[in-house]
């Protein structure tokens, strides 16, 4: 019964560990961070220096929308969690299926922001008004563009689950990491915006 354990055990222990998804789209996630953690750099020394202008600013910004936003894309990320389980699993139908819901969620959350760019906008908040709304519609609005991107990439997952012939667990784990980033950045993007005081 020893005898049995052993090599088993030695054999999963020398199973070797890898990184999901494409060396490539690593690289990507780790420029996207370096950027996007200068900017924020920029954002919070922008904020020292005028602490009370941002302050009633961002009283303006009705955290309904940003609460929403954030459980919106954290059950996007569930979702495509859940499609590379069933894909890794051979499970391609509940796989597809997932990987739909992590569509819906992700039009629920630009369909949710363009409402929340017309409230503001309608109540005199743009581009221009002052220094934190420069803040806030850029960096949303360069986060849209990324869960754009995100829908291509999840275009090419779906096509790739689609047909037997064309399936690659590789691809599927690499647009879960390019979602998953874009979610990540999210929920800082939200906190700075919505929550740091």
């Amino acid at each position: 019964m020893t005898n049995l354990a052993g090599p088993k055990m030695k054999r999963r222990d020398q199973k070797p560990h890898f990184i999901p998804g494409q060396p490539d789209m690593w690289a990507f996630v780790l420029f996207e961070s370096l950027l996007f953690t200068g900017y924020f750099s920029v954002y919070l020394f922008s904020r020292t220096q005028n602490e009370e202008l941002f302050l009633q600013s961002q009283a303006d910004l009705d955290l309904r929308f940003g609460v929403f936003n954030t459980i919106v894309l954290l059950l996007s990320s569930w979702a495509i969690a859940r499609c590379v389980q069933a894909s890794r699993e051979g499970a391609y139908r509940s796989a597809l299926t997932s990987a739909f819901l992590t569509v819906f969620f992700g039009v629920v959350f630009l369909v949710a922001k363009v409402v929340e760019w017309v409230k503001e906008i309608h109540i005199g908040n743009t581009f221009t008004s002052d220094e934190f709304f420069q803040h806030y519609f850029f960096l949303t609005s360069i986060h849209c563009l990324h869960v754009l991107i995100g829908f291509v990439v999840l275009g090419v997952v779906i096509y790739r689950l689609w047909s037997p012939a064309r399936r690659s667990q590789e691809i599927v784990e690499t647009g879960a990491t390019y979602w998953h980033t874009v979610d990540f950045l999210w929920v800082l993007i939200f906190a700075l915006l919505y929550i740091v005081r």
